[in-house]
């Protein structure tokens, strides 16, 4: 046995080589926390870390501190910098080969690489300066690497540089994140409104009947139940559809929220921003405050950065705070094209033209380029769904000024009402922003231009050779619209519709929220008399399940005596009773009321889905949630409407009730194993931890089990809910609250890897302010 123990012996020291390579390979990748280094600045510029990592940035002037922030970014992200650069510009190919080819096909026909180009040549010469330095900044903090960041060696492949474009091409990704249904909602419409008879289809999409909260207190009319027969083609279409699960929530999420003056002991304007993205390793955003002079005066702005762009995207510059919530309006329209018969030309107001064809290459590692040609008209690139006729896409995104770095002007502003006047000039994706003064006003307005519009219809495909219908530029700047200082000193958005009437009109819907988050943060903040940071973080963090509140009604209700005995429902009903109300790790009734509200939607509107996939298009892509028609239809309980296969409403609650708690039991085999937490577990996943066997888990974070879920203030899947959770008070920023989800690092040795993790989830608050200095690196000019 000998030989035996010196084999495992032989292979244990390899094991340990191998180890200590790895770590030693990695440990070069590391970013530069101390110490001094040559670097193309005007002035001694300091980079100061606190024990979390967040990054303290003194220089001279602003281009000094955007060239430190690039340095830092590029130092401590420099892949995810790359991923959102390639995903806008459709190269994903150039570093994951054949894989990402069909992905980089769908991205190139927006030709955002060619847009970015095309935007920087009408920047303003300080924007162009500032970018320049910025990107400067990216390219030495990558080159100041011992060794290049340890994703490309995983992958075999190089860092290409930074380039001007790429900033904007960030900017576009972001587009592709908020705004990415790119038409399918339209098309979704456009079907339904073709196959039901117009009264139906505007009682199966119509705005919630309960949840509706706007801060202009406009309300839109539910629509009731109409008397003719249900329309036969959602009762008996037979068609298995692969996805059944129609819209309930919106994926692109967030909250913000303010209070005013009026309302806090201090007198300042108080701001909670919560953003809701997909939530990876690392995270979106990075903290960061830049501090710089300006001839006599000395400026400091703290918050979030985003890797690849030289702004602080939300924050406080000491005398304003402001934050964003995707606006969830319609940002782009479908047109109905109609093609010649060789297919080569389409009609338009000024007669037939030709539709353009641009050929793309895209390239891939590892294999030969790719060629494809983009057919375009001059309202945009064409599109298809499924088998459909051919629309083109009209979407903002592609307008010559949808990206600029105006945001950067917020940096100085001082008045809550001077951020909503330069709002109509920034180029991102349009948010709602928030934002709150040190002099106690608040205000909210949509930051982003308007497109000015002439359509008869916004939600669904529209034939635009009519010379009095399409775009035609963007809505005056004192059109937007805007709220300041409100009678009620209270300000929120969460994705829903937030104005009506003539500013409804121009802004449309998007795939608004329901409404039920919006409304809970509404009375949450009604219910606060004094008001600090801390009861505004408590809010973000509310998991109260209000919206389920009449579906826990509705199941007590069928479960009768007779039904709990007949189907051994004991244990199912004294969950619901004991642990519906809160989406926390250890209910299980919260589980059960929610499987049950799903399913029942799922089964009633299961026609509807298929009808729609048989077309190409699929029934969560349609603007408005089922909520309130299901909800209409429970009331009135009318024989026509019931969904196919069931002798009455009863019988369908009751399977809807039956099938749900099977398909909990399939996958956890008693109720009580059923826990919110246990099915809500974190996935805050690297993109590269499954290509690693056995290390690769060691890149995520931990999979624990988390409270929260969609239709309240506390949003929180598995992999997707509140990037960060931000309150602050301009001149009181010292008071504020400031936490990411993963850490300030993308390198897994890096002591900021997983720093902030712990403490967003136990709801732990951290300081807005940077902490006591850890680490200092200084960054002299190089004459």
């Amino acid at each position: 046995m000998k030989w035996l123990k010196w084999i495992i012996a032989i292979i244990s020291l390899l094991l340990v080589a191998l180890g200590a390579s790895v770590y030693f390979i990695l440990y070069l990748s590391l970013p530069i926390y101390e110490g001094s280094t040559i670097a193309d600045v005007k002035n001694t510029t300091v980079l100061e870390r606190d024990a979390q990592g967040y990054l303290t940035v003194i220089a001279q002037n602003r281009n000094d501190a955007a060239f430190a922030l690039g340095f830092t970014h590029a130092q401590e992200r420099f892949f995810q910098m790359d991923l959102l650069r390639k995903n806008a510009a459709g190269e994903l190919s150039e570093l994951f080969g054949k894989r990402a080819l069909e992905a980089d096909i769908s991205l190139r026909q927006h030709r955002f690489r060619t847009r970015a180009k095309e935007a920087l040549t009408h920047f303003e010469s300080d924007e162009i300066s500032l970018l320049n330095n910025y990107t400067k900044g990216v390219n030495e903090g990558l080159d100041a690497l011992a060794q290049k960041p340890f994703e490309y060696l995983l992958l075999g492949e190089a860092p290409t540089p930074w380039q001007n474009e790429d900033s904007l091409l960030v900017i576009y990704s972001m587009y592709l994140d908020l705004q990415g249904k790119l038409g399918k909602d339209d098309y979704a419409m456009t079907i339904l409104k073709q196959q039901v008879e117009p009264n139906w289809y505007a009682f199966l999409q119509q705005h919630s009947d309960i949840w509706q909260s706007s801060i202009d207190n406009s309300y839109i009319p539910s629509v009731s139940l109409p008397d003719s027969p249900y329309p036969e083609i959602l009762r008996k279409n037979l068609h298995a559809c692969v996805s059944c699960t129609p819209k309930d929530a919106t994926d692109i999420g967030s909250n913000n929220f303010a209070v005013s003056g009026h309302l806090t002991s201090h007198g300042g304007a108080i701001l909670a921003d919560d953003m809701h993205l997909g939530i990876r390793v690392p995270g979106t955003w990075f903290k960061a405050q830049l501090n710089w002079k300006e001839g006599n005066d000395t400026h400091q702005v703290t918050g979030l950065s985003l890797p690849g762009a030289p702004a602080i995207v939300v924050g406080s510059n000491k005398h304003i705070a402001w934050g964003f919530t995707n606006s969830t309006a319609d940002w782009h329209d479908l047109i109905r094209l109609q093609l010649s018969d060789d297919k080569k030309r389409y009609l338009s107001a000024d007669g037939w033209q030709d539709i353009k064809s641009v050929e793309e290459i895209i390239y891939v590692t590892k294999d030969k380029p790719h060629r494809i040609n983009i057919e375009h008209t001059h309202w945009g690139p064409i599109v298809h769904f499924g088998k459909s006729e051919p629309f083109a896409l009209r979407w903002t995104a592609y307008e010559s000024d949808a990206v600029n770095f105006k945001l950067i002007k917020l940096e100085q502003l001082t008045r809550a009402n001077d951020a909503l006047k330069l709002a109509p000039e920034v180029g991102i994706p349009t948010q709602n922003l928030l934002v709150a003064d040190k002099e106690g006003d608040i205000g909210w307005g949509l930051i982003g231009k308007i497109p000015k519009r002439n359509l008869p219809d916004l939600d669904t495909a529209q034939d635009w050779t009519n010379p009095e219908l399409g775009w035609f530029g963007y809505i005056d700047e004192n059109q937007q619209p805007l709220v300041l200082n409100p009678k009620s000193q209270r300000l929120w958005t969460a994705n829903s519709r937030m104005i009506g009437d003539a500013n409804y009109a121009l802004i449309g819907n998007g795939g608004y929220d329901l409404g039920a988050r919006a409304k809970q943060i509404e009375k949450r903040l009604f219910e606060l008399e004094n008001v600090d940071e801390k009861a505004l973080h408590d809010i973000q963090l509310d998991n109260e399940a209000l919206m389920l509140a009449r579906w826990q009604q509705l199941l007590l209700t069928l479960l009768t005596d007779d039904i709990v005995k007949e189907h051994q429902l004991s244990e199912y009903k004294q969950h619901v009773l004991e642990s519906s109300r809160f989406a926390t790790t250890d209910a299980v009734g919260y589980t059960l009321v929610r499987a049950f509200r799903l399913k029942l939607i799922e089964l009633q509107f299961a026609p509807l889905s298929a009808l729609l996939e048989e077309y190409g298009a699929k029934a969560h892509d349609l603007k408005y949630s089922l909520e309130t028609p299901m909800w209409t239809l429970l009331q009135h309980k009318r024989g026509d409407t019931l969904a196919f296969g069931y002798q009455s409403f009863d019988q369908l609650l009751l399977s809807a009730l039956l099938q749900s708690k099977d398909e909990l039991l399939n996958n956890n085999a008693t109720l009580d194993k059923n826990r919110w937490g246990r099915l809500n577990q974190a996935k805050i996943v690297h993109p590269l931890s499954s290509a690693i066997p056995l290390l690769g888990k060691y890149l995520n974070m931990p999979n624990t089990e988390l409270s929260g879920d969609s239709h309240m203030p506390r949003v929180q899947r598995a992999s997707f809910g509140q990037s960060q959770r931000l309150v602050v008070s301009p001149s009181h920023e010292h008071l504020g609250i400031l936490t990411i989800p993963a850490g300030q690092s993308g390198h897994p040795l890096s002591p900021f890897y997983q720093k902030d993790h712990h403490f967003w989830l136990n709801e732990i608050p951290l300081p807005f302010l940077p902490m006591e200095k850890k680490y200092q690196l200084r960054l002299q000019p190089r004459s």
